[in-house]
């Protein structure tokens, strides 16, 4: 699961020169090249393509846009508000706000000459060579939606646990609810959860698991490891660096190393022994305020009968993200929607595969309801051709605008392992400045921790 890009900032143009029709002859829903926004004199500002040649290409849209619950609702009703049928007509005119007050708050980055209309400039295929091979060689979901129109950990407690737990924004850091981890875990089936290069941070949202056994958690090259000696678990859910300089893909940084962690991965999975029988889950987890021209649906199955912060009911989809499923046993240039007349696929659907697969019961009424996707797994014998042959994997060539600034998710992955336990040193977060002293806190105190577990010495979360 990477971070804040929408499906048409990424895959829109997948298959625009074909008309919007896969060589196998399903639609494709995706751009025309004719949709646009009102700027914000109501000028119409069309949707175009990002060439090679573009300054800063992979840096695009040049900052951050808005993400939050409001401006999610911004862009997608503008001054209607949400009580209308979502136009997605705000995209602009947010981007526009949010550039207004990023340009004068030195925590941000903004690259010069960044304007709202380039909320509409969208990545091509040969722009974003690895991610696009992989929807042509396999299968692409153009019908998949976060799971609530709002920001980064409330779709990723979705994507873990079918709930947010009424949290509809960042502030809430971590959730008590019951995971698709600990489910697993009653059924005595295996996972692991990888961070990058640094703990997960997973670990840290889900009080469930942060006590769990150090043998579920591991960085990306025991994950290599594990992909190449044919152990990995049942359930491996994986991280992105979230460094500034990493490669998570969260504007504005560095989308080309986002490219070379799916070929990674793949490459890991495909030269591994468990090929055969493995389902690759590539996903977002919210749209990041970029640019989709898909109104998301109602009709969403609350998790339960409580309302959310901002008097949210959670009866509305979040914005269209990329999917794609990658395996050996699905058809290539495969367009994979769910089943017509019942929910469209979100992140709880992954929880739903994984719950039939190995007979779990659901988390929440969320995922009991959501459609599966392992009808996308038709072939009866694995595929031997390799998609990604031959694909060169870009390289920006530049530093980014964002490089030494901490992420947030760094900020919040520090301030969570401040609350560990360890005996002789204090919970509160250090004077941290730049995205190293972050990273380096987070890898020490997590190390100091994990040693006071092994000792007996230490291990429970603090209760803030």
């Amino acid at each position: 699961m990477l971070e804040n890009r929408s499906f048409d900032h990424m895959l829109g143009f997948l298959y625009t020169a074909e008309g919007n029709v896969a060589p196998s002859g399903a639609a494709f829903d995706g751009l025309t090249g004719k949709e646009s926004n009102p700027d914000q004199n109501g000028n119409p500002v069309l949707v175009s393509q990002a060439t090679s040649s573009r300054p800063n290409l992979y840096f695009l849209p040049g900052a951050d846009p808005g993400e939050g619950y409001a401006a999610t609702n911004s862009q997608l009703f503008g001054a209607a508000g949400p009580s209308a049928q979502p136009t997605n007509a705000g995209f602009v005119t947010n981007y526009s706000s949010t550039l207004a007050w990023e340009s004068r708050d030195p925590s941000w980055s903004v690259l010069p000459g960044t304007v709202a209309p380039k909320i509409m400039v969208m990545f091509t295929p040969e722009t974003l060579p690895v991610l696009s091979a992989l929807a042509r060689g396999f299968a692409i979901c153009d019908q998949w939606f976060s799971s609530v129109p709002t920001e980064t950990l409330p779709n990723r407690a979705f994507a873990c646990a079918a709930t947010s737990q009424g949290h509809m924004d960042d502030k809430a850091k971590t959730f008590t609810s019951p995971s698709i981890f600990g489910l697993l875990s009653n059924k005595g089936t295996s996972w692991t959860i990888y961070g990058y290069d640094s703990p997960a941070l997973t670990r840290q949202l889900f009080s469930e698991i942060t006590q769990a056994d150090e043998a579920h958690f591991g960085l990306f090259t025991d994950f290599q490891s594990a992909a190449a000696q044919g152990t990995l678990a049942a359930f491996s859910f994986l991280e992105p660096s979230w460094e500034s300089t990493g490669n998570s893909q969260h504007p504005n940084y560095d989308v080309a190393l986002g490219e070379q962690l799916l070929h990674d991965v793949y490459y890991a999975l495909r030269n591994g022994p468990a090929w055969a029988s493995t389902l690759f889950v590539i996903t977002y987890d919210e749209h990041g305020g970029c640019y989709d021209h898909v109104p998301p649906p109602g009709g969403a199955v609350r998790p339960d009968a409580s309302l959310g912060e901002f008097g949210f009911d959670f009866t509305r989809f979040g914005v269209r993200v990329p999917a794609l499923l990658v395996s050996p046993l699905i058809e290539p240039g495969t367009i994979f929607r769910a089943p017509a007349g019942g929910a469209p696929f979100d992140h709880t659907s992954v929880l739903r595969t994984v719950e039939l697969r190995w007979g779990l019961p659901s988390l929440t009424a969320r995922d009991a309801a959501a459609p599966d996707i392992g009808a996308a797994l038709t072939l009866a014998v694995p595929r031997a051709d390799d998609p990604l042959a031959g694909v060169t994997v870009p390289v920006s060539g530049q530093a980014g605008p964002s490089a030494g600034l901490p992420s947030h998710l760094l900020k919040v992955h520090a301030e969570l392992v401040s609350q560990l336990v360890v005996p002789g040193t204090a919970e509160e977060t250090p004077n941290l400045r730049t995205s190293a002293d972050y990273t380096a806190y987070i890898r020490s105190r997590t190390a100091a921790w994990q040693q006071a577990r092994a000792r007996g010495a230490g291990g429970y979360r603090s209760q803030a």
